[in-house]
């Protein structure tokens, strides 16, 4: 958060706050009603830009509606973290060692969790 007037927040701050927002909601929203549903207060146009933005990266989905576009989470919190992690694995040429580098610095517990998950327990 930002406590100095006019000083920019994360984007990923503000993204996270419109996803939990779509996440939460029981149907596809409006931007103004997820303006209304966010912490945040921010100017229509930013809520309309982010949602633009996260439509573009996949992580919302949008259907028309009366005037504009209605949104929606295409996944629940987790499958959208599991997106940025793919988004970013595929943006290098070198995938063994980007995953290498990963499983190098996993926690115990979480190689421990991700070995289970690649013998076939997964949820």
């Amino acid at each position: 958060m930002t406590d100095a007037v006019g000083e920019r927040r994360p984007a990923g701050e503000l993204e996270a706050s419109v996803l939990a927002a779509l996440c939460a909601a029981d149907r596809p929203r409006s931007a103004a009603e997820v303006r209304a549903a966010i912490p945040q207060e921010l100017a229509r146009t930013t809520v309309a830009t982010l949602l633009a933005r996260l439509h573009e990266k996949g992580a919302v989905g949008r259907t028309p509606g009366r005037r504009g576009f209605l949104y929606f989470a295409v996944d629940d919190a987790h499958g959208l973290t599991a997106q940025r992690m793919h988004r970013e694995l595929d943006q290098d040429d070198d995938r063994s060692t980007v995953l290498a580098r990963f499983v190098e610095r996993l926690s115990p517990d979480d190689e421990a969790e991700l070995k289970r998950l690649l013998e076939g327990d997964g949820r």
